[in-house]
């Protein structure tokens, strides 16, 4: 039997590329279903061109093309926005992904994520996706924003029980977020760091190698984050 899809044959995926993908669909990404089967879209803005193209030399051999440019201009800002994207072509692992991350339309948090996110390589690709720091204290955010309140309850007790973290929920002016506090700054930063790109070290609140924590500055956070 053929299990081509389109043109990409159905090939083993290995661990590695799974804790990618799953850290990806977590943050960012989209999966969009065909069809018969889903396919990945992720992109990221201009000042991030080099982690997308990171993504896509990891995910290489689900794509057609290289990643690309697209400009959206905001009539409401006056001001062009650069991002760079790349879709993978469809895979029935992407199809097993949507029919647990999907409601409809709407990305949810599968009842059974415990039992896939378990590797500081997903936690870290999140954490590059949708993760920050603040700049007033040591802790830590990741910007589930668009999940419900027990949706975010599911995704910390699968930090507390696969990572021994202890995340609490926080709400903003748009929806509620996992905040991890900083006496986990340590334990977390030491999960991710080996997995981080160095263009995403500035999230980390505090620094393995040399043992040190980061300068609180406000300023600087600010203009790192755009």
């Amino acid at each position: 039997m053929d299990n081509t899809v389109g043109s990409l044959r159905q090939s083993a995926i290995s661990s590695r590329e799974k804790e990618i993908i799953l850290g990806t669909i977590l943050g960012d990404a989209h999966l969009s279903m065909l069809k018969f089967n889903a396919r990945l879209e992720l992109g990221h803005s201009e000042t991030q061109k080099a982690y997308v193209f990171w993504k896509y030399q990891e995910l290489k051999k689900f794509t057609g093309t290289k990643p690309v440019q697209f400009e959206n201009f905001d009539q409401r800002a006056q001001k062009t926005y650069v991002q760079w994207r790349f879709k993978t072509k469809t895979h029935t692992y992407f199809t097993e992904l949507w029919k647990l991350f999907y409601k409809g339309k709407r990305k949810i948090v599968p009842s059974k994520i415990v039992s896939l996110l378990t590797s500081p390589l997903t936690l870290a690709v999140w954490y590059m996706d949708d993760g920050g720091r603040r700049n007033d204290c040591y802790g830590v955010f990741l910007n589930t924003l668009s999940f419900t309140k027990r949706e975010n309850e599911i995704l910390a007790e699968c930090l507390q029980r696969n990572f021994s973290l202890n995340p609490r929920i926080h709400w903003i002016q748009d929806g509620y977020r996992l905040y991890i506090p900083s006496r986990d700054a340590q334990k977390f930063s030491a999960l991710v760091d080996p997995y981080l790109l160095d263009l995403m070290k500035y999230k980390l609140p505090y620094n393995p190698v040399t043992t040190s924590f980061a300068r609180l500055n406000r300023a600087r956070d600010r203009v790192n984050a755009l």
